[in-house]
């Protein structure tokens, strides 16, 4: 098999997570938060050491990171939370579902506008300039994928969080991308929520994410869940400081084990290292696939995700294709139907082949081998 779905989760994970997470499995049969005995507290060291590993790398005091199932659960509670009534709430055109649907819900019910604001590659100015002609000063809260699951278009994350902190605006950043694979400072890109999922670029477990609160000068986000939290049972309400307050319920703690493993993992082999080696086999395959007669290459931003189609093959047909000669690729509208209409692929979609770190040359060459055979059919 050969495995280019990793926009959608990365595959395989490194051996140290694995590892990690069977042990937590084996080892740890308590409760974080919820008990005094070994086993509950050998529980909530695994859980403080993912905070506290996570915390250094992306420039947070560990207090301030949240353990969510995935990245969507984060958004929903950096969105939904800090919408203001009667304000705006901004996403850029090429959001995914995860950002554009409980923006929009987040909108309907707080009575806020949902305004769309466009991005243009290779001009960062224009889009922070674009960004700043929408802005309610004190009362908007804009979000910004800081790298598309399609196309890899990048956004100038630390330039929108500078606009924003001097506006006095929320800044929401979708890191589902770009986190494990480009550098992130919550405090120094001026984030005050960084929502990342575990399973992709941290080569962590699935069902982990992360919601990182950055600057408090906003105060926090508004719950999304209650619950049990370890903390003041006698209380009605959530505890007042995260992380424990948008911690409701048991936390995955074998899933903290194992997304603790995968970042410490990323940092030994190092950013650049992981960014480089998937950019150049991403960028061979682009460039292989684009001499093949029929197959257009939609964009070329960088980044390791490619998006082609096929002259009178469609995405699902070409998928299935490739999928029965095991290569592993993604079809359709990647769940952002936004971005699609943006890159004018839309309704339709196209295909992504996506790379990770364990790809190999040789994968390349076998996924254009069969782009090749489907593009003669």
């Amino acid at each position: 098999m050969v495995y280019l779905d990793n926009a959608a989760t990365t595959f395989p994970k490194p051996r140290e997570v694995i590892k990690e997470t069977e042990s937590a499995m084996r080892e740890l049969c308590g409760n974080p938060g919820r008990g005094s005995h070994r086993a509950a507290a050998a529980a909530a060291e695994r859980v403080y050491r993912c905070r506290e590993t996570a915390g250094s790398f992306f420039g947070a005091p560990p207090e301030n990171v949240v353990l969510t199932c995935n990245a969507t659960a984060a958004l929903n509670i950096a969105i939904k939370g800090y919408a203001r009534d009667g304000g705006r709430i901004l996403i850029s055109d090429m959001e995914h579902n995860s950002v554009l649907r409980p923006a929009a819900r987040a909108a309907e019910e707080r009575g806020a506008e949902l305004l769309n604001y466009e991005t243009f590659p290779g001009d960062d100015g224009r889009t922070v300039e674009g960004i700043r002609k929408l802005i309610k000063p004190g009362s908007t809260v804009v979000v910004a994928s800081h790298m598309s699951n399609i196309c890899g278009r990048i956004l100038p994350i630390a330039e929108i969080g500078e606009l924003c902190r001097d506006s006095d605006c929320v800044f929401v950043v979708d890191g589902s991308q770009s986190a494990g694979r480009l550098k992130i400072d919550v405090s120094g890109m001026k984030i005050d929520a960084l929502c990342v999922p575990g399973h992709k670029g941290l080569y962590g477990p699935q069902g982990t994410g992360l919601l990182v609160l950055g600057n408090v000068g906003h105060g926090l986000p508004r719950t999304l869940t209650e619950g049990g939290s370890g903390l003041n049972s006698i209380d009605i309400t959530m505890p007042d400081d995260p992380p424990e307050r948008y911690e409701a319920g048991t936390l995955n703690s074998p899933g903290a084990a194992g997304l603790s493993a995968g970042i410490e993992w990323v940092g030994r082999v190092g950013i650049d290292r992981i960014s480089e080696h998937e950019d150049r086999l991403c960028r061979m395959f682009r460039e292989s696939i684009a001499e093949i007669p029929g197959v257009t290459v939609y964009s070329d931003e960088g980044g390791p995700v490619a998006l082609f189609g096929v002259a009178g093959k469609s995405p699902a047909g070409i998928g299935a294709f490739l999928d029965g000669r095991g290569i592993c690729v993604r079809s359709g509208l990647h769940c952002a139907p936004l971005a699609h209409k943006t890159l004018g692929t839309a309704p339709g979609g196209a295909v992504r082949a996506s790379f990770g770190f364990f790809n190999t040359a040789s994968d390349v060459k076998k996924a254009v081998d069969a782009v090749r055979r489907v593009a003669a059919l």
